[in-house]
């Protein structure tokens, strides 16, 4: 999203200024006379015959002589003097027709012969520039350009042939499919010969809101291009999108790739060189808990212009350009911690100390235009031909993104320095300037694993529906959430936000639908496949009961599936039309493994409220101690009478179970009290600046509808704070108290939404408090937030759920990585000696610990710090560009909390989040399946089995660990060999299949 950034009017130089900047700050005032001035700089240009230049400029002509050495006349020359081992000072005279105009000393010092790799790429933004389609096909367009140019400069010198790196892979994908048999020839052809080289990822993501599935399942092609073309994909590109988590490292080392080239956009306010990022060399090694590395070159905002570092320094534009700029790009670096100071690039913070760049190899970016997205021009090979015809050094190599990889791996790789953990991501925010779809992906991910699993049990291979559903999800965490100017509505160009956006956010909708289809019909075969057991299995009861009565008869039967690893006690929700068991007909539900009655509730649909749904009961039932990935049969049978009405208590504010009491706050409008009954303890921090599960609203000062505003603006306190204001004065709507246990439903108004409702609920038996808000946000271009506070009586968070891995106070992140917030997956934890306390989140990733912060760079914070308290930054509107401008709708967040004692954080984190992203699934059968059945377990208490799934058509039953060292685990599948398994620290590995 560069080609917006560079507007005067925002208060940063364009490219004319950046790059006055450049020479100014790499040149030195040595005569100032007659009202002109000159400046001398000495830079890293080398002829082939041994002589090194000194650029000499003046504000008027002069003819500049080193004296005794060369000489030259205009207000630019090149002087060229023997190449210096050693500083030698020379005498500068500068003459015009009246005589010499004054003299100088001038020290010649010894140079680096730099070798830079010119990595010509086209950035791919999915819209931002055009609607999403027309986007696509002009990079397939490009890709015919790339081939036609390979093949005109075939025959000029190697260093200076056309290459084109395929940044993101998904518009090579495309084009292997559309385009003819000679072309994709051509094609595969120079890729097999190094000319084009296509990068691992599908396109650039928002890599903390994938889960770490989606992250395998979107390098899977890897194979095909080498099965299918013959080369090879080395290495990855991660372009605009200031950080990544970490489960990137595994995923890419697990598809063979071992090279990274990160370019972070400074656009969303990413600040990495104050929090850090001054320690973070380049390039280096990244490595994961698991031991995986991968070299890593990164261009971070300070640097230059990201992914437009070449373009900054000409050579996009001509020779004459490149020639002037790039030697001083190449001196800056080798002097200066930045090659450009503060303000240059919008920020107006201090320069970070940093040590200059070290090495005499450069990896730099360039792109056919001064824009995203744009394609493939021969100018900068034809500026790397005529550059290596007249210098020595630098030599420039138009190269592919593997050759710089190689290069330094070759020569560097042991000194360079390694950083371990995640590298947060600074746009991480944006995410919640979509909370809606952002909630559905969120939901789809979670039923997919679901949905593999049931259909794997149930013995159909649905893996490409379910690829091309995590697809979906995965072009939704695309980085390109909308136009460059998201609050217009134009049919095309950076204005089309309307259109782009629209098409954004119901991808999201349509993952999420395609996911729950697939859950759907899943069960269904799942349910058939119980209903026809092995006539000869000693578990097949029959259809009825044994010994039962005729109020006993068995009516139907659930099969209640446990899609978590671990055996739990939690409730079921599942439909009995009417036209299995009539609605007059009374029933209760029998545990087949125990024969005890389970106690129900039901909710009728009533054909006159909704003749357009399936008519029949919804029944809940707590199911106690069903095995992970596995099934516990419940019988409904002709039961005494109807299910008990729900009983309607006092609207006190108080709802309780075996393990919780909680009372609500209805005139201050939050959770007063959890009371852990088994501990004795109280979870909430009843002094906190926001009460539990209290919404909290700010609106800022800073202006909407002005494209990249916010990557201008500084916030050092809270003067652009413009309002803040919780919701109080609840009503309680609703209170009830079933066999399954009690719940709360309270409605408040707050500023921002039209309503806001939340439920509390806590069911019998299960040691777990449920929390779900739901609110009609009102649209507005006004900077806005949303937060819900969550203040625990804890101290500080000990573990927190990533992508890919765990992460607290004490793991390591990569240097520079945004720290005033966290995108998490779903659980925080908080562990001391007496008691662990876990919260979990389903629909909203983002998360504030202890304060809530600014959202404008360096992102102070506006409440003093406690250390117990999440703020979950459930939505917001703070970006200019990219995102959506406004969000609206109504749009729900659901959360957990659990609490138990002597028991590891991240062990428990999982156990919250498994309630929301694990429900219990209810499968309705007929005949006789067994009593109950495991499919899957591992006997570690970190390891987690996430899906049974299909690997060329053999079952898999693929694994991720929570430890933080490597640990062994045995998984045990009915019909096979117990499998002893190594999983390296925080690692993932799939059981059976070719990958075994």
């Amino acid at each position: 999203m560069t080609s917006r950034l560079l507007q005067r009017s925002l208060g940063s130089p364009d490219y004319d200024g950046i790059r006055q900047a450049l020479r100014n700050d790499t040149s030195t005032p040595v005569i100032s006379a007659r009202g002109l001035e000159v400046r001398v700089a000495v830079l890293p240009l080398f002829t082939h015959d041994g002589r090194q230049a000194v650029r000499v400029s003046s504000t008027q002509p002069l003819t500049h002589v080193l004296v005794g050495v060369d000489s030259a006349s205009g207000t630019d020359v090149t002087l060229l003097v023997p190449e210096v081992d050693a500083p030698r000072t020379l005498t500068l005279e500068c003459r015009d027709d009246a005589g010499v105009v004054g003299s100088a000393q001038v020290t010649v010092t010894p140079q680096r012969k730099w070798s830079v790799f010119v990595v010509h790429h086209s950035h791919l933004d999915i819209g931002y520039t055009d609607p999403q389609g027309t986007v696509l096909r002009h990079h397939l367009d490009y890709l015919d350009a790339a081939v036609r140019l390979a093949e005109e400069t075939a025959s000029w010198p190697d260093d200076a042939k056309f290459r084109w790196t395929v940044e993101s892979s998904m518009p090579a994908l495309k084009w292997l499919d559309a385009r003819p048999a000679g072309q994709v020839e051509s094609f595969a052809a120079l890729a097999r010969a190094g000319v084009i080289e296509v990068t691992a990822l599908p396109f650039q993501l928002h890599t903390e809101a994938c889960s770490t599935e989606e992250l395998y399942r979107q390098l899977r092609f890897t194979g095909r291009l080498q099965d299918r073309y013959g080369f090879a994909t080395r290495s990855a590109m991660h372009t605009d999108v200031p950080g990544a988590v970490v489960g990137l490292v595994d995923a890419l080392n697990a598809s063979g790739v071992r090279y990274l080239a990160a370019a972070h956009n400074w656009a969303g306010r990413s600040v990495p060189y104050l929090h850090g990022g001054d320690k973070l060399t380049r390039p280096f090694r990244w490595r994961a808990p698991s031991g995986n590395e991968l070299l890593v070159w990164f261009t971070d905002t300070p640097h230059g212009m990201a992914y437009m570092e070449g373009n900054t320094v000409g050579l996009t534009d001509s020779y004459e350009l490149a020639d002037d700029l790039l030697p001083r790009y190449l001196s800056a670096l080798a002097t200066r911690g930045y090659p450009y100071g503060p303000g240059t690039f919008g920020w107006q913070g201090p320069d970070a100390p940093r040590e200059p760049y070290e090495l005499d190899v450069l990896h730099l970016r360039v792109q056919g235009a001064h824009a995203d997205n744009a394609g493939p021009s021969i100018v900068p090979a034809s500026i790397a031909r005529r550059w290596n015809e007249t210098w020595a050094w630098p030599r420039l190599r138009s190269a592919v993104n593997s050759d710089f990889f190689e290069h330094v791996e070759e020569r560097y790789h042991d000194r360079l320095a390694v950083h371990e953990g995640d590298w947060t991501d600074w746009w991480a925010d944006g995410l919640g300037s979509g909370a809606r779809p952002l909630g559905y992906v969120r939901r789809a991910q979670s039923a997919l694993r679901v949905a593999e699993t049931l259909h794997t049990i149930a013995g159909t291979d649905a893996t490409d529906q379910i690829d091309a559903a995590y697809d979906k999800v995965a072009l939704f965490n695309e980085h390109t959430w909308g136009a460059a100017n998201p609050w217009e509505d134009a049919e095309e160009a950076g204005d089309s936000g309307g259109l782009q956006w629209t098409r954004k956010s119901s991808g999201a909708y349509q993952a999420q639908d395609d996911a729950s289809d697939l859950l759907h019909a899943a069960t269904r075969r799942f349910a058939a496949a119980l209903s026809s057991p092995d006539p000869e299995s000693a578990d097949a009861e029959g259809a009825d009961l044994p010994g039962a009565d005729a109020e006993g008869v068995v009516l139907a039967a659930f099969a209640v599936f446990n899609p978590g690893t671990r055996a739990r006690t939690d409730v079921v929700r599942a439909f009995l039309p009417r036209d299995v068991v009539a609605v007059d007909v009374p029933i209760a539900l029998v545990d087949a493994r125990t024969g005890e009655t389970v106690p129900h509730h039901e909710e009728y649909v009533d054909p006159d409220d909704w003749p357009t749904r399936p008519i029949g009961r919804h029944v809940q039932a707590v199911v106690p101690d069903v095995p992970g990935f596995g099934y516990a049969r419940l019988d409904v049978v002709r039961g005494p009478g109807q299910a008990p009405e729900p009983v309607e208590p006092d609207l006190d504010g108080v709802i309780e179970n075996e393990f919780y009491r909680v009372a609500y706050d209805v005139r201050e409008g939050h959770i007063s009290s959890i009371f852990d009954k088994s501990a004795g303890r109280e979870l909430v921090n009843g002094d906190a600046a926001a009460g539990f599960g209290q919404y909290v609203y700010d609106r800022y000062a800073t202006a909407p509808h002005f494209n990249h505003l916010s990557g201008h603006v500084g916030a050092h306190d809270r003067t652009l704070l413009g309002d803040r204001a919780v919701a109080r004065n609840a009503t309680i709507v609703r209170a009830l108290r079933t066999a399954v246990g009690e719940k709360l439903v309270v409605e408040l108004h707050g500023k921002g939404v039209d309503w806001l409702r939340t439920t509390i609920e806590l069911h019998r038996g299960v040691p777990r408090l449920d929390l779900t808000y739901q609110l009609a946000k009102q649209g507005t271009p006004a900077k806005e937030a949303v937060f819900l506070a969550f203040p625990f009586a804890t101290g500080p968070a000990t573990a927190w759920e990533l992508t890919g891995g765990v992460g607290g106070p004490g793991v390591p992140r990569v240097p520079g990585s945004a720290e005033y917030m966290l995108p998490i997956r779903h659980w925080i934890a908080f562990e001391d000696p007496e008691l662990t306390v876990a919260w979990a989140t389903l629909e909203a990733p983002l998360v504030q610990l202890g304060t809530i912060h600014m959202p404008y760079a360096p992102f102070p914070p506006t409440l003093d710090q406690e250390d117990g308290t999440v703020y979950s930054w459930a939505l917001n509107n703070i970006w200019d560009t990219n995102f959506p401008a406004q969000q609206q709708g109504e749009t729900t967040f659901r959360y957990a909390v659990t609490s138990a004692a002597g028991v590891k954080g991240s062990r428990l984190g999982a156990a919250a989040a498994s309630g929301l992203t694990e429900p219990f699934v209810g499968a309705l059968v007929t005949g006789g399946p067994g009593a109950t059945e495991t499919y899957a377990s591992v006997d570690h208490p970190d390891v987690l089995i996430t899906s049974i799934g299909r690997v060329d058509g053999e079952q898999v039953v693929r694994l991720q660990s929570l430890a933080a060292e490597p640990v062994t685990a045995t998984v045990t599948v009915p019909g096979r060999d117990p499998v002893e398994v190594r999983l390296p620290a925080c690692g993932v590995a799939v059981v059976g299949g070719k990958r075994a």
